[in-house]
């Protein structure tokens, strides 16, 4: 893979979530891991503005080259997690509104349908407040994020990782949905919740769901 491929879906997928509501302004950033580093969107740019020349690819060490457009300020969060997570390789952070209001009250999304299990777990946590671009924010998202796809940021909005860019936004806009179903059912009492039992078999039956590789 050249990088004029990577370049050119991380502008295409900050549209999509501009065009879906999912993000809006300049807020949010999207990574793929490449070679040694990876490529992350630029800080302070619109979607509209975004072309694939401005994506910065950060090297494993933090390097820049010299001349790049400035890095999103989460860069650090996104390394952290490529260096912790082999199984990821793109990473989606935006402030889709429903999860971002579940996270301004530090409520995670419970077991309250089936699909919250593309989180990879039987809920969506929220993981700690620290201020954005910190090392303290990227310690405590990936903490959180151990053994997950998603979760929430307090204060802040939501994350998600997977193994290639399309899974990772499906995975990001999935999990809106069901933040908005909770806010939803939280105006009538509250949810049913699933039981434990059920969600593990969820889980275990995800595992299976879609199409397989070719080579399969």
């Amino acid at each position: 893979m050249t990088e004029d491929e990577p370049r050119q879906q991380l502008v295409d997928a900050m549209r999509t979530l501009d065009a879906r509501g999912l993000n809006r302004g300049t807020s949010g950033n999207i990574s793929v891991r490449f070679g040694t580093g990876m490529f992350v969107t630029p800080s302070g740019v619109t979607p509209d503005r975004l072309t694939p020349e401005l994506m910065v690819f950060v090297d494993g060490d933090g390097t820049v080259a010299q001349g790049s457009a400035r890095p999103s300020s989460e860069w650090r969060m996104h390394m952290g997690l490529y260096q912790r997570r082999a199984d990821a390789n793109a990473i989606v952070h935006c402030h889709a509104r429903y999860s971002t209001i579940l996270a301004c009250a530090h409520r995670e999304i419970p077991p309250l349908h089936y699909m919250v299990a593309v989180s990879g777990a039987a809920n969506v946590p929220v993981a700690p407040y620290a201020t954005f671009g910190s090392e303290e924010l990227a310690a405590g998202v990936a903490e959180t994020l151990d053994g997950r796809y998603a979760c929430l940021m307090a204060n802040h909005g939501l994350i998600a990782l997977a193994p290639a860019l399309p899974l990772a936004m499906a995975i990001a806009e999935e999990i809106e949905e069901q933040a908005a179903v909770y806010c939803g059912t939280l105006s009538l009492g509250g949810p049913v919740l699933l039981e434990e039992a059920e969600m593990e078999r969820i889980i275990g039956a995800f595992r299976q769901y879609g199409q397989k590789d070719a080579e399969d």
